[in-house]
């Protein structure tokens, strides 16, 4: 039989299940996968775009494009957005007992006279297309701004931003995780929170039973995060290239994304892509017509 596949998010839960070996208390035969943003053990290690003195070119393809194609894993995670769109499209099934949910927010460099999330208005956030950092910014900042006065950059991968950022090439992005906690120890502000959930995208040839293993195995390493962080926030560095390593502590770091065990339910389901249609997010040839009952386990 066939290892089960990881495919790491940029947080601690995994690689702390690992360290207790409570995925094989579980039973559960795995490997974390590799692939053009993974390297050794599945850590991220690279950005996929260089630097330049022009504009950071645009990048329409993101968490949705990749779930489309096909993620060579069984088990993955991204915006419950593009997960919801996703398993709609039937490009695997999203997991309906449980999500996380990742402090994120929009930022600006120390210097910047950009104060307040009024003053985004017609200015470009770099944003990852069709990704969490993509809708969670339309989400907080419909609430501030006017639809005209919405403006993104499509930017790559988070690590992307974050190179552009550091190099001021963009005035402001929207960032979480790993990335969010470099630029605070750098100095940039927040000026929007953009905190957002997350949800599990599953493989459609994933074994249901090795499924339940593997969400086992985090609900514990959940809790030892909880109750102390402080031990296991090294493991953000496995998630970082090396030329950021002498640029964070990892001691005034949070504890990053958190897994909520409890229902995805059919109402934010529902509302969910009420609200992606209202924007009209997607084209008809990638929103997926499957309901609440066939697109979630």
């Amino acid at each position: 039989m066939a290892k089960f596949r990881i495919q790491p998010h940029g947080r601690l839960q995994e690689w702390v299940a690992e360290e207790k070996g409570y995925f094989k208390d579980e039973g559960l035969d795995y490997e974390f996968v590799r692939g053009a943003r993974v390297g050794i053990s599945g850590a991220l290690v690279s950005a996929t775009m260089q630097t330049t003195e022009e504009a950071p070119r645009e990048v329409l393809e993101g968490a949705f494009e990749s779930m489309e194609a096909g993620r060579a894993c069984d088990v993955s995670a991204a915006c419950h957005w593009a997960v919801g769109m996703a398993a709609s499209a039937e490009h695997g099934r999203m997991w309906g007992h449980a999500y996380s949910v990742t402090p994120a927010g929009i930022y600006v460099a120390p210097e910047s006279p950009l104060r307040a999330p009024d003053d985004l208005r017609g200015i470009e956030v770099g944003v990852g297309y069709h990704s969490g950092s993509h809708f969670s910014a339309l989400q907080a900042l419909e609430q501030i701004l006017s639809r005209d006065d919405i403006k993104f950059r499509f930017i790559g991968l988070p690590l992307d931003r974050l190179r552009l950022m550091l190099e001021r090439k963009v005035e402001a992005a929207n960032l979480f995780g790993s990335q969010l906690y470099i630029l605070e120890q750098q100095g940039f502000r927040k000026i929007v929170d953009t905190t957002f959930m997350i949800g599990f995208l599953i493989e459609s040839g994933a074994a249901l039973e090795d499924v339940e293993k593997y969400f086992r195995a985090l609900q514990r390493a959940q809790r030892d995060i909880d109750v102390e962080p402080e031990r296991y926030k090294h493991y953000f560095l496995r998630e970082l290239p090396d030329e950021y390593h002498t640029r964070v502590d990892v001691r005034l770091m949070g504890p990053g994304e958190r897994i909520v065990f409890e229902p995805y339910t059919r109402e934010v389901f529902e509302r969910t892509h009420r609200w992606m249609r209202s924007w009209k997010l997607f084209d008809e040839e990638q929103a997926g017509s499957a309901g609440y009952e066939v697109a979630v386990v």
